[in-house]
């Protein structure tokens, strides 16, 4: 019964060798009750983010607002789906929807986990992942506007007052929204003057993965002892 746990702990290690986005920027959980900010119909959404070191950035996700689907029926309740975002425009600017402009595209997005919250509205998840800029250590702003649903109605970034500075084209300076960013480290300067990767390198991963080899040994030992 050796070889079972063997092979199960040696594919185990090797499928976690290649490279996997990781959360480089969060800022903080969802709220969904308080308010939230039109990203559609000329609205845009700008929020601050900071970089530690040197990052790309690959996806990231939101939780928005959308309207909920029209009962069916005489029962209002009868009925549970809702609106659905299908594309935005997302860029990440040097200034709040503004300056220096890194990365600008219109992107598709999945949604998921939705809830209704007390105002009658589906708090969902919104993720997309893209070819996004390799940036230095600082203070960015990422920016959403032109926001096209199913059904064309508006949606809501969701507003959690989290760290990060935020405006509204319209309206100037706002809470910060729910969001978080995905991506890689990239190399970044070790104690002694070398260059390191911030994620594991496959040689860490090996010896990680005779880590789990001894581990699984020592468990079958003391199984059948």
């Amino acid at each position: 019964m050796k070889t079972p746990i063997l092979l199960f702990a040696v594919c185990v290690t090797l499928a976690v060798v290649p490279a996997m986005a990781q959360v480089v920027y969060s800022n903080g959980p969802t709220n969904g009750n308080t308010d939230a900010w039109t990203i559609n119909f000329g609205f845009i959404v700008s929020d601050s983010f900071n970089l530690s070191m040197a990052t790309t950035i690959t996806g990231a996700t939101f939780a928005m607002w959308l309207e909920p689907a029209a009962p069916v029926g005489p029962c209002a309740h009868c009925a549970y789906g809702g609106d659905t975002l299908e594309t935005a425009e997302l860029s990440i600017t040097s200034l709040e929807n503004g300056g220096t402009s890194y990365f600008d595209q219109m992107l598709n997005f999945t949604q998921s986990n939705c809830v209704a919250n007390s105002y009658g509205y589906n708090i969902c998840q919104e993720n997309t992942s893209f070819n996004g800029p390799s940036l230095n250590a600082g203070t960015y702003w990422l920016n959403l506007q032109n926001a096209v649903t199913r059904e064309g109605n508006p949606v809501y970034w969701d507003e959690n007052s989290g760290p990060s500075l935020a405006s509204q084209n319209m309206v100037g300076t706002i809470p910060s929204e729910s969001f978080t960013l995905l991506g890689s480290f990239e190399l970044k300067n070790s104690p002694d003057g070398s260059q390191q990767s911030s994620t594991p390198e496959p040689s860490s991963i090996l010896m990680l993965g005779a880590g789990i080899l001894s581990v699984a040994s020592l468990f079958r030992l003391k199984i059948h002892r």
